[in-house]
């Protein structure tokens, strides 16, 4: 990512805080529900505490976006206990559409083709991260 694109994520992702985790959180899982129904039996019926672990991954993610080598060991444990859950390579795909579908209607007009871009790209590199993390078996 460049320094620009970091800038774009970081910003708008304050202006994503603003909003309640759980309105940010139910849209996200509603969205996905809603394109993908089968993922719905890979959650628990109750999901303030997976809103609240989303809204808390992705603070985690971007407060060090400028630094990805510090969160990689995280990320690759997310992506391990993911795999453990029954994700997939193809749910990535699904996840990142629904999270951009969030973050566009949660933005409005500051949702440009720059901020998309860049959060395209944000989320294309941690998904190729925990993808490639989910493949490879603890040891090897």
């Amino acid at each position: 990512m460049t320094d620009e694109q970091i800038k774009l994520v970081k910003k708008t992702w304050r202006l994503i805080r603003l909003v309640d985790p759980q309105l940010v959180g139910d849209l996200f899982y509603s969205k996905l529900f809603a394109d993908k129904p089968s993922l719905r039996n890979m959650f628990p019926k109750k999901m303030d505490e997976q809103y609240r672990k989303l809204i808390d991954m992705l603070n985690a993610i971007v407060a060090r976006l400028d630094r990805l080598d510090e969160l990689n060991t995280e990320i690759v444990e997310m992506a391990r206990r993911h795999s453990g859950y029954g994700v997939r390579p193809a749910h990535y795909k699904m996840v990142g559409t629904a999270l951009l579908w969030t973050l566009q209607k949660g933005l409005g007009s500051d949702w440009t083709t720059e901020v998309k871009n860049s959060w395209v790209e944000c989320y294309t590199i941690l998904a190729d991260i925990m993808m490639g993390a989910s493949a490879v078996k603890p040891g090897e």
